[in-house]
Order: C-alpha cells, then sequence, then structure tokens
C-alpha cells in the first residue's frame, strides 16, 4: 500500500448516501424505499428486505461512532462493511 493510500484511510470521504439496486424482481412490483441517507429501488421482497435491513444497520453502525455518514473515513467504512457481512443474511 502506497503511503498517501495508508494516510487518506483517516480522511472522511464525504459519503452523501447510500444508494441500493435490486435486479431480481420479476413479480411485476416496483419497490422503492428511502430514509436518511439511503435510496432502495427494485429487487424481489426478499431483496429488498435485505438491503432495508443492510442500511439500517449501516445507519446504526454509524450512528454507534457518533458520526454523520459524510464524516465517515475509510477504515471506519471497511470495519462497518465488515461488520454488516457478518450481521446481515
Amino acid at each position: 500500500m502506497a503511503e498517501e493510500d495508508h494516510q487518506d484511510k483517516g480522511k472522511p470521504l464525504g459519503i452523501k448516501g447510500l444508494l441500493g439496486l435490486g435486479f431480481d424482481g420479476i413479480d411485476g412490483h416496483t419497490r422503492i424505499s428511502q430514509g436518511p441517507n439511503f435510496v432502495l429501488y427494485g429487487g424481489s421482497k426478499q431483496t429488498h428486505e435485505r438491503m432495508q435491513k443492510t442500511v439500517v444497520r449501516f445507519n446504526e453502525q454509524v450512528d454507534e461512532r457518533g458520526k454523520k455518514l459524510e464524516e465517515i473515513n475509510r477504515r471506519e467504512l471497511d470495519e462497518i462493511v465488515e461488520e454488516i457481512g457478518r450481521d446481515v443474511s
């Protein structure tokens, strides 16, 4: 890893929001959900529910750090994604 990459892990990423797209919805329903920091579009009922659980858990992790989404740095993002990967299935 380059020196500048290591230093940038502590820099806020400035993420404005999360976008979830589901492509397995074949039942004719158009599912759209939006909330703090996210918009979800499409997917089967099961996929859309999983996306909802994921973004809720993501926002909980951000809140637990006492930060706003745009304040999260690369290291924290990696930690959150790893944690969610264990929790949401």
